[in-house]
Formats: C-alpha cells, structure tokens, sequence
C-alpha cells in the first residue's frame, strides 16, 4: 500500500466517524448517553405545570418516592431526609435512558436502605404471600395473612409513567387507578384460613 493510499484510507475512516459523531445534517447526534443505576443517587421527576418530585435509588429495582411537589429546587443533603411516601420497583430505564435525570447522589439513610415487604395475591386462587429477600430459599415469599399484607405495596415494577400519575394524585389527594388495581382483592379471600 502506497503513503497515498493509506493517507486516503485513514482520511476516509475519520470522516466515517466524525459524520457519525456530527450526523448527517452537520447537527451533533442526540443520542443520549446511557446513565449507570447506582444505589444513593437522587433523581429529579418531572410532574409537568413547572412541578417536580424527588426520588433515591435503592437497591434494584427499588426506588425509594419523597412526599411532596416543588416548584423550586431542595437542597441536595436535605433530599434524603423528606418523608417517604412509597418504595415501589420500577423499570431500570427510568435511570439508564435518563427519563428521571440523576442530579446528585447521597447516602441512603439508615431506614430508606432497609428493603421492605411487599405482598402478593395469587392470580388464581387468591391466596397471599409475602414478598422478601429473607424467603430467597422459597423463592423469595411465604404464605401470608390478610393482617400481614395490609399497608404494604403488591410486587410489581413500575413503569415511570405510572408512577409520575400516582405521585400527582397523591399530590392531589385523589386515588390513583394503578395503585387501587394492585390492591389486596379481598373478595377473593373466600376461605377463612387465607384471611
């Protein structure tokens, strides 16, 4: 290969990247990059009319909602100390593709760091189960009492979506459609030994 040919070769390689790094149109790509999940960082949400609400990163695939919505921003060391209003699943992307941006990152406190029960109604009989990590030898659940489940929030993984809607109608103060369809169907506790 002549200096020449490898000059023109090398020369067309790095216009090949530099056109997929500026695009076509000579507009730079919008691609958005993809964010690392990490347990501790706080993300800002996004609940529309110039609102937001915080949330923290727990362990996957929890995270871990602030009670209230804000027009201006909260000090970051204070972020981790707001009420909790629910710890619930949700989708990894909702970090990872950056629909709730990270803005900081702080030590889980003590209580939010916990993993919580959650609860689970068999589709079929209508049975009930408690959902943990200390059942990993049951597949994670045990059978459970109607007193048990009561308060906790049914297993599930949210999409961010859903979750934005019941944060404006906590905010409200109204019931929120994908909350009250995951609830404890007690109509189905027909049996006296599953209540």
């Amino acid at each position: 290969m002549t200096l020449a040919v490898y000059v023109a070769s090398a020369c067309a390689l790095l216009a090949i990247s530099e056109v997929d790094k500026i695009g076509i149109n000579g507009v730079t790509s919008s691609k958005p990059k993809r964010v690392r999940r990490k347990v501790g960082d706080i993300l800002r949400i996004d609940l529309g009319s110039g609102q937001h609400a915080y949330a923290q990163v727990a362990s996957e695939p929890l995270i871990v909602f602030f009670d209230g919505v804000f027009t201006k921003d909260v000090a970051i060391e204070e972020i981790p100390t707001l009420p909790v209003v629910f710890t619930l699943g949700v989708f990894r992307y909702a970090v990872t593709k950056g629909v709730w941006p990270v803005i900081a990152s702080q030590p889980l406190t003590p209580e939010n760091a916990q993993e919580p029960f959650f609860f689970r109604q068999d589709i079929i009989n209508g049975r009930l189960f408690l959902y943990h990590s200390t059942f990993a030898d049951q597949n994670f659940e045990r059978p459970a009492s109607l007193a048990e489940c009561t308060g906790l929030e049914c297993v599930a993984v949210w999409e961010p979506e859903h979750v934005v809607d019941r944060l404006r109608d906590h905010a409200a103060g109204r019931p929120n459609r994908w909350a009250e369809a995951l609830k404890i169907d007690t109509a189905r506790l027909t049996s006296p030994s599953r209540a």
